[in-house]
């Protein structure tokens, strides 16, 4: 077994004129704040896939990079989170959640059919890279 460290040789102090303020996702990631930029293109009353929102943003195959951005965008973005939607038009939250009940209550309110925790087909909107 390794010797063990003194705990304060685990912690780096903060340096002279160094802030405390932490940065946020978008500083420490483009990708982030590419991902944010395609969302604000869905318009009202259409859905996209977090597939389709990731190739947009120019990471195909990224749909889960996708929801990582949506679940640490800053939250004075008002992003339209709702927009975005499993495969096949899927609310990707358990049935039961209260973000399920959300996103189903935002998409009826801009006009989105949801029927069985699917927003319709007619709602789908193909994204293409800018």
């Amino acid at each position: 077994m390794p010797p063990k460290k003194p705990i304060a040789t685990l912690f780096r102090p903060l340096s002279a004129g160094r802030s405390r303020r932490r940065r946020g996702p978008s500083e420490e990631n483009p990708a982030l704040q590419a991902i944010w930029d395609v969302v604000c293109r869905i318009p009202r009353g259409q859905v996209s896939t977090y597939g389709d929102v990731a190739r947009a943003a120019g990471f195909p195959g990224r749909a889960r990079q996708a929801g990582y951005a949506l679940k640490v965008y800053p939250r004075e973005l008002n992003l339209p989170w709702h927009r975005v939607v499993g495969a096949g038009g899927r609310i990707v939250f358990p049935k039961s959640s209260p973000q399920h009940k959300e996103q189903a209550r935002r998409l009826r309110a801009e006009g989105v059919e949801v029927s069985n925790g699917c927003a319709s087909r007619s709602a789908m909107l193909q994204l293409h890279e800018r």
